[in-house]
């Protein structure tokens, strides 16, 4: 079985001895001529016309009210933690599955992750166990926030992410989290172009978050965007990001503790040619999850679709293998032939750094990590 993968793999990537790698991006548009303007104008650092430009485009294809460009995921995830009021030695609830890159952003503010199940139709965080994990273990205090009852500690925030690229639910979730007054944060980092009853992830919550790094759906080499539609919220990050300065012709006054996190304009060249193709780029990788659906169903592994009320950008084709044995024995099979395949991360909670944190019962996501795999994604070259 593992041989007749490998040649279908082979067969829609149209290569029979070459290295096939996980993701990697594709450049067919006018990146050159950006970058090139980009460097005749001098302007390569963090103000240019492209910086704006992304943003606006990014506001346009999301709906956002504000998007605010960042040197890269896991700076625009500190930063929207930051404008969402956590603060040192609070909890936030996120999913053990993810990149670690979610829970560093919590361990930059002082926080601590707080870990519930997530969902096998979405490889998200579980609408149903997070309000169970709340009802029983939380109590309102006279501020209206909701805090942990054996510690003590305010729930700061929700941060599910919308894994591989598959919209999470997120309606529910943002349903309990109001209930708990609990401040939702989206990390859609893996989700452009992937929406949820129409509407484009990272729109629910107060903030949401991307990551444009170069292994991502579309690149700027490195960087983040933080999108919102709250006024006080979308302005304020702007400011922050830039460090905190007062704009003024020639003096240095700043109001705030601010970040060096405002993306370049050689990236942000980069990212605007990027996002003419990305419409392109999605109804490609689209294409692939459907060829790759078709087959696995005629397999004993499990292929993981985009879940209901969803439509994925399938960043990343994952399937599921039947136990953690042949999970390992596939990815030697397939690396050692020159296709490049990867498990899951490793559980936020197996990590020294978060071993201490509270977990509720992750039993599917113990499962999901022993039997995950992913597969080739990148855009196909016909």
């Amino acid at each position: 079985m593992f041989e007749n993968i490998i040649k279908f793999i082979r067969k829609i990537f149209n290569t029979e001895t070459g290295f096939i790698p996980l993701h990697e991006p594709r450049f067919i548009g006018k990146e050159k001529e950006y970058l090139i303007n980009c460097i005749d104008s001098n302007y390569v650092s963090s103000i240019g016309k492209y910086v704006d430009l992304f943003e606006q485009k990014f506001k346009e294809y999301t709906g956002a009210k504000y998007a605010v460009v960042t040197t890269n995921g896991t700076s625009a995830l500190h930063m929207a933690l930051i404008l969402a009021g956590v603060k040192a030695n609070e909890l936030v609830i996120t999913q053990p599955l993810t990149f670690i890159a979610t829970c560093n952003a919590i361990a930059y503010t002082g926080a601590h992750p707080l870990f519930i199940d997530v969902e096998y139709k979405t490889l998200g965080l579980s609408a149903d166990k997070l309000n169970t994990f709340l009802k029983s273990n939380t109590y309102k205090n006279n501020d209206g926030s909701s805090y942990h009852k054996s510690t003590g500690k305010r729930i700061a925030a929700c941060l599910p992410v919308h894994t591989f690229g598959h919209p999470t639910e997120i309606e529910d979730i943002k349903k309990i989290c109001n209930s708990y007054n609990i401040p939702l944060i989206e990390d859609a980092a893996e989700s452009i172009g992937s929406t949820y009853n129409n509407v484009h992830t990272g729109r629910f919550g107060l903030i949401g978050v991307f990551s444009f790094n170069g292994n991502k759906t579309i690149t700027s080499g490195g960087g983040g965007m933080l999108i919102t539609d709250d006024d006080k919220i979308g302005k304020l990050a702007k400011h922050l990001t830039t460090q905190a300065k007062i704009p003024h012709r020639w003096e240095f006054s700043h109001d705030y503790i601010g970040y060096n996190y405002r993306l370049p304009n050689i990236n942000a060249a980069l990212a605007c040619a990027q996002m003419e193709n990305l419409n392109t780029f999605i109804q490609n990788k689209r294409e692939l999850a459907a060829l790759y659906k078709n087959f696995f169903s005629t397999t004993p592994y499990i292929y993981v679709d985009e879940p209901p009320h969803a439509k994925s950008n399938f960043w990343l084709n994952c399937i599921l293998m039947r136990n953690r044995k042949e999970r390992d024995e596939f990815l030697e099979y397939s690396n050692n032939n020159g296709v490049m395949t990867r498990p899951a991360w490793t559980l936020m909670n197996k990590l020294p750094m978060f071993a201490n944190c509270i977990i509720d019962n992750i039993s599917n996501a113990i499962d999901i990590e022993n039997r995950l795999v992913n597969i080739p994604s990148s855009v196909r070259i016909k």
